[in-house]
């Protein structure tokens, strides 16, 4: 099964049901890298429709065991608890571990963090930027499901922004509050102060982005 993406190919759609709600399946690939990436789907979307939507990157020490060093695992699960309430939504996991860095590259800088630098620093002591993320992937994935317009669950306005410049119409921002504890509280506080992460309650009133 091909996908308008000439650049993805899109497999089979498989039901999930899961803790936190039932939902379908899609895998990806891209066809020159041969990355694998995932659409988690709750129902059937029109093309005019606003689409609740997360695009979230994979984070296997949070993702997969619940690491408290950074808030990932809890904004996933935050997510698709909200999707399911919508009874509707989509979020598009992406193959961008530690922000774009990979997996060996993420435990060096950690390393890095255990021995007093940010998690700014240490990416710059790498020789990567502090985000490395690329979203045109995801937007490819989005413009296959049918979405154009969304309602996006993020704290993070570079994914507004490049969502956005690829012409997908990001209609709200919704945000996921993760209360922080002693062992992350020092990264999200530099993702807010550094990176323009809107963390803060008093700071994440939805906001609309209407063209």
């Amino acid at each position: 099964m091909s996908t308008r993406d000439t650049n993805i190919i899109q497999g089979e759609r498989v039901k999930l049901p899961t803790k936190y709600g039932h939902f379908e399946l899609i895998p990806f690939q891209e066809k020159l890298s041969g990355l694998e990436h995932m659409a988690l789907i709750k129902g059937d979307f029109s093309s005019n429709e606003v689409v609740l939507t997360r695009i979230h990157s994979a984070c296997a020490t949070g993702d997969l065991f619940g690491s408290l060093r950074c808030d990932c695992g809890d904004q996933l699960i935050e997510a698709m608890k909200l999707i399911e309430n919508n009874g509707s939504g989509v979020i598009v996991y992406l193959q961008q571990e530690g922000r774009g860095i990979g997996l060996m590259n993420k435990m060096k800088a950690y390393k890095l963090q255990e021995l007093g630098m940010d998690t700014i620093e240490a990416n710059l002591h790498l020789g990567f930027a502090p985000d490395e993320r690329d979203y045109q992937i995801g937007v490819g994935i989005l413009r296959a499901l049918g979405v154009k317009k969304v309602n996006l669950l993020t704290n993070n306005p570079d994914k507004i922004i490049g969502l956005e410049k690829s012409g997908i119409q990001v209609v709200k921002r919704v945000p996921l509050i993760i209360k922080a504890n002693s062992f992350n509280k020092y990264y999200l506080d530099t993702k807010e102060a550094h990176m323009g992460h809107q963390l803060s309650e008093e700071k994440l009133e939805n906001q609309c982005y209407d063209n």
